[in-house]
């Protein structure tokens, strides 16, 4: 039996013991969740077996489509050790994207990476059946990972620790933590180094032209971008050289090219 132990109405939060399902997939729905304590995982059923989905950590959301679209839930979501969980209705939803611009940025990352795989999809049953897709500026075609074996000495040097995650291959590395919500995962996971979980999930990148980087933030990154002390604006770049301090957050790392 579903058992939560609830605050007075003004209070959203809720806490949902380890194991019990804070909703099932089929069922109504009209609220999403916020994770703030313990863990969630989400899981659907296949052929009467059950599949994880995902797992879910502190930050991370899910239930937003019941709330944007008022639909059954397409999974059932699980608690894991003893999660306590933000519960937002529609009348708050609006309120929530304004105080939380970071959480808005990932829901449209996220529904842009489903319409890119339902995307994929038609392309693949267009090229089986004969019916060769034509590329469309408004929907092009993901570019491949870089390879991580084409990547060279530069890295972030962890001031602390000495950890050392080194650029991708290519022109630009995305730094930040995993996100489960979104299947978005940063070239450089800084989670290790983040014991305050201060870094965005998606929070900066450095990208190269010609013999030169530059540091930029991302946008619906909270806690700054900064580099030698100075905070970036989002989306306007700063240039960086051998040595300059980047801070993500509270995560303080020096930018080395060799």
């Amino acid at each position: 039996m579903f058992k939560t132990t609830r605050k007075p109405r003004s209070d959203p939060s809720i806490s949902v013991a380890d194991g019990e399902f804070i909703f099932r997939e089929g069922d109504e729905g009209s609220r999403m969740y916020i994770v703030h304590e313990g863990q969630v995982e989400i899981i659907q059923e296949l052929t009467g077996d059950e599949q994880k989905v995902t797992l879910l950590e502190k930050g991370d959301f899910f239930g937003e489509m019941s709330v944007l679209e008022n639909l059954p839930r397409t999974a059932s979501a699980r608690a894991l050790k003893n999660a306590k969980l933000l519960q937002i209705n529609s009348a708050t939803f609006a309120q929530m994207l304004k105080d939380n611009p970071e959480v808005a940025v990932r829901m449209m990352r996220k529904l842009s990476r489903r319409l890119r795989e339902s995307d994929m999809l038609l392309r693949e049953a267009l090229t089986s059946a004969g019916k060769a897709p034509q590329n469309s500026p408004e929907m092009p075609s993901p570019e491949p990972p870089a390879s991580k074996q084409d990547a060279g000495p530069e890295r972030l040097v962890h001031e602390k620790s000495g950890m050392e995650f080194y650029l991708a291959g290519g022109s630009e590395t995305t730094m930040g933590r995993k996100d489960p919500v979104t299947g978005i995962y940063p070239d450089v996971d800084v989670t290790p180094v983040d014991s305050q979980r201060s870094i965005s999930r998606r929070h900066a990148k450095i990208y190269r032209r010609g013999e030169k980087y530059f540091l930029s933030e991302e946008i619906g990154t909270m806690n700054g971008t900064f580099a030698n002390g100075k905070r970036l604006e989002t989306g306007v770049p700063m240039e960086i050289r051998d040595g300059d301090e980047v801070r993500l957050g509270m995560v303080k790392m020096a930018f080395h090219r060799e």
